[in-house]
């Protein structure tokens, strides 16, 4: 006998809830109360919100939780919404790593910076395609989901927790970051959980957030990108040269996603010794992730999801390959990898 669609929705609903309650017992029974926990991540706003719902989920039930960070906290929305938000972030030079009992790492995967690659994680939690084999007690990697923060909201509503007016303006800002407001790599269940956060949501801090977006000097790459942009068979295409943060890459190549019929779009910089590489999409069959791997995973570290992926290339890779450091040179080198 056929199950009717309404029975059958409350099913898939039961079992999704319990899902999500087996996996955060599975999580919380990691933790024990003398537990010294830390929490690591790149900043930005899906790891940040992550991190603040991971520092919620343990709250009284370990000893103390301490958020660090590597890289640098540089878009003034990250720094707007740390100080709004009042997210608690020391960088991870500053902290005993091995005062630690318990790490978790969010949003991230250790094979993505080398600076995670040196630690050892009790549990891993993040939205990114899976970079290779993760060696933790606790691994819970879903590429099909728009944010890591969508993960972790499930967490919370498992657990029973009501989030707070800041952890819930921080979730929902990460939803709207990383799905560019569900134009790219959005899923029912992302949109699910941002109806669920957003009743308790303060909108005026989240529009405060949402306009701390650029300094006056950064229009200056935009300028520039207008100025170099180039207009290929497959898309549109820009090198900014040397850079003050690899931010402005990503701003620029969103920002000509904007143009009518653009399908792709790809901004590249250098960035403190390192080729950084920006790809976007219309996610239309499309998978930017797998073209980064493709182009430029033998020279550093590359991948993404279908509609947003990213290269860092170390310039001493391009050297040792006979590539010459100049701006046409690392130019050209990125467009014939990516056949443009």
């Amino acid at each position: 006998m056929r199950m009717p669609r309404e029975a059958l929705s409350e099913t898939r609903g039961a079992q999704k809830l319990s899902s999500a309650k087996s996996r955060l017992r599975a999580f919380m029974e990691l933790f024990g109360h003398s537990d010294n926990v830390l929490v690591l991540l790149y900043p930005d706003p899906d790891s940040m919100a992550s991190a603040l719902a991971v520092k919620r989920l343990l709250w009284k039930h370990v000893q103390r939780v301490v958020i660090a960070y590597i890289g640098e906290i540089q878009r003034l929305e990250n720094q707007a919404m740390m100080e709004l938000l009042h997210i608690p972030m020391v960088k991870v030079s500053q902290v005993d790593i091995d005062y630690f009992h318990r790490k978790v790492l969010v949003d991230s995967q250790p094979n993505h910076y080398e600076a995670f690659s040196r630690i050892s994680y009790d549990a891993i939690i993040d939205h990114h395609p899976l970079g290779g084999e993760l060696k933790a007690p606790f691994v819970d990697i879903r590429p099909e989901y728009g944010a890591t923060a969508t993960i972790l909201i499930e967490y919370l509503r498992a657990a029973g927790i009501k989030p707070s007016a800041n952890l819930a303006t921080a979730l929902l800002y990460a939803i709207k970051t990383d799905t560019a407001n569900f134009e790219r790599d959005a899923t029912e269940q992302d949109v699910k959980e941002f109806r669920y956060v957003f009743q308790f949501a303060n909108m005026n801090i989240l529009r405060k957030i949402e306009l701390s977006e650029l300094r006056l000097g950064d229009l200056r790459y935009f300028r520039l990108a207008l100025e170099r942009m180039v207009v290929t068979k497959k898309g549109l295409f820009a090198h900014l040269g040397e850079v003050d943060s690899p931010d402005i890459c990503v701003q620029i190549a969103d920002f000509f996603m904007r143009v009518h019929g653009m399908k792709w779009t790809f901004v590249s910089g250098v960035y403190r010794g390192k080729l950084i590489v920006i790809m976007r999409n219309d996610g239309y069959r499309k998978d930017a992730g797998g073209l980064a791997k493709r182009a430029f995973a033998l020279y550093g570290s590359a991948g993404g999801h279908k509609g947003a992926a990213r290269a860092e290339i170390p310039l001493e890779a391009l050297r040792e390959m006979g590539v010459e450091l100049s701006e046409r040179s690392i130019q050209n080198f990125v467009r014939s990898r990516l056949d443009l």
